[in-house]
């Protein structure tokens, strides 16, 4: 114990030790699932968090004892299971987090539960399918085969079948895949000059991710032609896998290091060459920011990679800052609900997307920083989805309230997920970066 009720100090991360034999010790995880649920339950601050732990309060409520104690250790799953790896109780609820003496970081234990019954048992076929979105795009965005996938994502029949037969819940609103892949269209421009800055890179590598690269490609396109427009020279990534965000949620760490091993050579010497790394998914961002580098902290091209890598309004508006960024905003967007995704709250860099969308003139932003409640897959899967709409409630009513001309999310899958929880709504949904093109009348 510790008379410090809490702490007032910077949350620090200690790195993941997934390769040790004590990781995946069933035994010591329990122990410190009650340890940490223990805390949990003597302090109850995330209750309104996600439904990870309300889940965790009423096990506890419904024990004989009415402690942790009390609680059947088959049980601790159920909370695992509710838990999608937001980060939010780490970074801004939780008092105990290092370097309080209680080292308490629950969403990393969470990812070790989730490692320990992935090593176990493995994973079923729903979710090894929807967790390869690298493969499962390729094989939807085959000519004709993309047709029929958007067709049968629409159809309230084959939903119901998809219900039934594989978990994902009909209701959902799913996202399209593209006929034109983006990385198979774009026209990066990397003919300008490279004008560093006291903060930034003067060029630019895009990291196009699995969904702008197979469900919204226009994404991508847009943050391009800002880019051209401010006369940034960018490329595209030769080549690359998906960040591995997906297999990270979930337990599958050995998928992870799979994909790292092709990721991290190409874009480690991108950062050797002076590149700027941009990623326009906040999770993929994350992923190469925080992730590995806790999974692989003795891995200095993981490190250079981390350092390199800018979520794309982190580096515009260091740009304004070095005095390169024009502003030359030629339409105005009216009303914009903005939504900030836990992925990008937890990168630590400040409301980037909102500092720069205010400088469109004509245009007001109301600001909803609160979790959405989809989480990549999590609020696909029938077992879920009533709850990632819970969790929404409260940002699909604020989002709402103004009136909005737009819905914007820097994660394009919790702007689908709000727009579809809005219902009936005027409002169009854009892609931040899609509104500064708009914006600059491209």
């Amino acid at each position: 114990m510790t008379a410090r009720e809490g702490s007032l100090d910077a949350p620090t991360r200690h790195p993941l030790d997934w390769k040790s034999a004590d990781f995946y010790d069933e035994a010591k995880l329990d122990n410190e699932l009650e340890r940490v649920f223990d805390i949990c339950h003597g302090c109850r601050r995330c209750v309104n968090l996600c439904t990870a732990f309300p889940t965790l309060f009423d096990l506890v409520d419904g024990s004989p004892t009415l402690e942790v104690d009390g609680v059947k250790k088959a049980d601790f799953g159920k909370v695992v299971d509710q838990c999608y790896l937001c980060d939010m109780c780490y970074m801004t609820k939780c008092p105990y987090v290092p370097p309080h003496p209680w080292n308490v970081d629950f969403p990393h234990l969470m990812l070790r539960a989730k490692a320990v019954k992935f090593r176990k048992e493995g994973a079923g076929f729903r979710d090894r399918l929807l967790s390869s979105t690298d493969a499962l795009g390729k094989l939807a965005t085959i000519p004709v085969v993309v047709q029929v996938v958007n067709a049968v994502n629409k159809s309230g029949p084959a939903r119901a079948l998809m219900q039934q037969a594989i978990g994902v819940h009909k209701e959902r609103v799913l996202p399209e895949y593209s006929g034109a892949t983006f990385r198979g269209s774009a026209r990066a421009n990397a003919a300008f000059p490279v004008r560093d800055g006291a903060n930034t890179p003067g060029k630019v590598a895009i990291y196009s991710t699995c969904y702008v690269n197979y469900n919204e490609p226009g994404i991508g396109h847009d943050l391009l032609k800002v880019l051209e427009h401010n006369q940034v020279p960018a490329i595209v990534v030769e080549k690359e896998a998906c960040c591995g965000m997906p297999k990270l949620e979930l337990g599958d760490l050995e998928a992870v290091a799979r994909n790292k091993e092709i990721n991290i050579p190409v874009l480690a010497r991108l950062a050797r060459e002076g590149y700027a790394i941009l990623t326009a998914v906040p999770s993929c961002t994350l992923m190469f920011k925080q992730e590995l580098p806790l999974m692989f902290p003795d891995d200095p091209e993981v490190k250079a990679v981390g350092e390199a890598m800018f979520d794309p309004f982190e580096y515009l508006v260091l740009r304004l800052k070095d005095g390169m960024l024009k502003t030359d905003f030629a339409k105005p967007l009216g009303k914009v609900s903005y939504h900030v995704p836990c992925h990008l709250r937890v990168q630590n860099m400040g409301q980037k997307t909102r500092e720069l969308l205010e400088k469109v003139p004509g245009t007001r932003v109301t600001t909803v920083e609160r979790c959405a409640g989809h989480d990549g897959t999590w609020g696909v899967k029938t077992e879920y989805y009533e709850n990632s709409m819970k969790i929404g409630r409260p940002v699909f009513r604020q989002m709402a309230e103004a009136g909005p001309d737009y819905v914007s999310s820097d994660c394009a899958m919790a702007g689908r997920h709000i727009l579809q929880g809005m219902g009936d709504s005027k409002a169009e949904k854009q892609h931040p970066i899609t509104l500064i093109r708009i914006a600059y009348g491209l």
